[in-house]
Formats: structure tokens, C-alpha cells, sequence
């Protein structure tokens, strides 16, 4: 039994040594979970993914959002795409931002909430040591449409010098060859239903959910005053059509906007390497936020 117990204990040590080594090794320290607003009760919270390394005094918000859910899952998703490795190992610094999930917000709801995210780390750029007049914007799928949303629409006070996606649905009123107009069948559109509005309220007529769409459709509220902005999405995307991603740029490049497109041939939703995007994308914010 002694001995039993000795090897157990050297066995956890070991892994808590391996962890520590493992720790070691990152390009980044992580706080989780700071409360960034609160919303009828409920404590909005985002974690801080602080480089190790020199820090290029920038930063970035992450929006962890995954089909428009936000549990700790979608942080975990995108440390699988190394975003946190390769945004941190170029010196800045990573707010990732839960906007709240669909059971409980509607999307014009959650971008509401993005902003308060980046109203916050604003407010807290001096304890971060961060310019908060050259901040960028990511996020991918759900979360892409959400920093697209927010990027497009926010105020001078809140305003992004950048936005970075990946896959984005932006246009809600055509949407997976879903047409929404005065004459579109309600009971037929159940979904989009749940992103105009919040659980247990619905729209009085089509031309009421037409109107709420595009109030959360990117390339729909695009101005002059977006950010510049770089999007990639895989041509073989079964959950969000390119032709998403081809609408708001077609929507930035009327307004007079900065806007590059890279399509990722055979890419998916995501991609096994989406890691190598995910370094373009570090490199593009490069060249938008650090001052020349």
C-alpha cells in the first residue's frame, strides 16, 4: 500500500511538473474570466491572454462565439487554432470576449454586448499597457459575423482600426437560399426568428423580421466609417456559403473601405490548417495597428 501510494504520488507530480513545463513554454499568461458587464443579472465575463514576450503595446478582441454559443469550449477552440500562441508570440495582447449564447440573447442582443467588451477593454487599456485608438477585431463563423457587426456599426467612441474574420455570415435576409421579405411564410423561418429576436418574443409581420435582419446582417449596415477589413473562408464551407463573405465585400469595397478576400481552396468550416491563416491574418493586423 506505501509503495502504491509512493507511485502514485510521484506519477502527479510528474504531471504537475509536465504541466508547469508546458506552461513554461506558452507565448502568453491567461486570466480567466473578468467580468466586463452585467445584463439583467447575468456577469458577461472574458479572459486576457497576456504575451510573455515583448508586448508590441496592441491588442486585439477575440470574439468566442461558435454558432452562437459562447462556453469556455469556443476559448478552447481557438488555442486549438493557436491563435492565442501566434497573436500573443507577435506581442499583443488578446481579449477574448463571450458575448452571451443564443439560448439566452438574440444576435443584436450579443453585439450589444461585444460592445460593452470592447468598451471595457478600452477603459482598462492603461492597466494593460495598450493603445486603445489602434484596437482590432476578430473571430470566426459565429463569432466573425459578430465582429463584423460590431466593426461596422460602432460609434467614434468605440470605433476599431481593424477587423479580421473568418467564414462570416453576413446577410441575413439571403441566407442558405432563404429569401426574407414582406411575403415571406413566418413559420417557415423559425430560426432566423431566434436571431432577430430573444427567447419567447416573436415578430408581428415579415416585414418586421425583415427589418430586424438586417439590423444584424454586416454587409446590410456597412458605412464609410468601417475599419479596413480581411476575411478568409474556405470554398467548400457546408455551413456558411462564400457567397456570404462575397457580399460584405462587395459591400465594403462600395463604401470606399479597405477590404482583401482570401479563399481558402477546399477549405472547410474550419480547415486542419487553419493555423497558417491564422498567421496571415496576425501579419495583416501588422501592417493595419503598428504605427510605421
Amino acid at each position: 500500500m506505501i509503495r502504491s501510494l509512493s507511485l502514485a504520488v510521484a506519477l502527479t507530480a510528474v504531471g504537475l511538473m509536465a504541466a508547469s513545463a508546458r506552461a513554461a513554454d506558452l507565448p502568453y499568461t491567461q486570466t480567466k474570466n473578468l467580468v466586463y458587464a452585467e445584463v439583467d443579472g447575468i456577469g458577461l465575463v472574458l479572459d486576457v491572454f497576456a504575451p510573455t514576450g515583448a508586448s508590441n503595446g496592441l491588442a486585439l478582441v477575440d470574439v468566442a462565439s461558435g454558432a452562437f454559443y459562447s462556453d469556455r469550449g469556443k476559448i478552447e477552440d481557438h488555442r486549438r487554432a493557436r491563435m492565442y500562441d501566434i497573436f500573443c508570440g507577435k506581442g499583443y495582447t488578446v481579449f477574448a470576449v463571450r458575448p452571451g449564447s443564443i439560448t439566452k440573447f438574440s444576435l443584436g442582443e450579443m453585439a450589444k454586448n461585444m460592445k460593452d467588451g470592447v468598451k471595457w477593454v478600452k477603459e482598462h487599456a492603461g492597466e494593460y499597457k495598450v493603445a486603445p485608438d489602434r484596437l482590432g477585431i476578430c473571430g470566426a463563423s459565429a463569432g466573425g459575423h459578430l465582429a463584423s457587426l460590431t466593426a461596422v456599426t460602432a460609434d467614434d467612441k468605440l470605433a476599431l482600426k481593424a477587423c479580421g474574420v473568418f467564414f462570416p455570415p453576413t446577410d441575413f435576409l439571403d441566407y442558405h437560399g432563404v429569401k426574407v421579405d414582406d411575403t415571406t411564410d413566418l413559420a417557415k423561418v423559425d430560426r432566423l426568428i431566434r436571431f432577430a429576436y430573444p427567447a419567447g418574443k416573436n415578430p408581428a409581420s415579415a416585414s418586421e423580421l425583415a427589418a430586424k435582419l438586417k439590423e444584424i446582417s454586416p454587409a446590410l449596415c456597412v458605412t464609410a466609417k468601417a475599419p479596413p477589413f480581411l476575411i478568409i473562408h474556405g470554398d467548400a464551407d457546408p455551413l456558411v456559403p462564400l457567397e456570404q463573405s462575397k457580399k460584405l465585400v462587395a459591400a465594403l469595397e462600395g463604401a470606399g473601405v479597405p477590404v482583401e478576400l482570401i479563399i481558402k481552396a477546399g477549405g472547410a468550416h474550419p480547415w486542419p490548417t487553419i493555423h497558417e491563416e491564422v498567421q496571415v491574418m496576425a501579419d495583416w493586423f501588422d501592417k493595419q495597428l503598428v504605427k510605421k
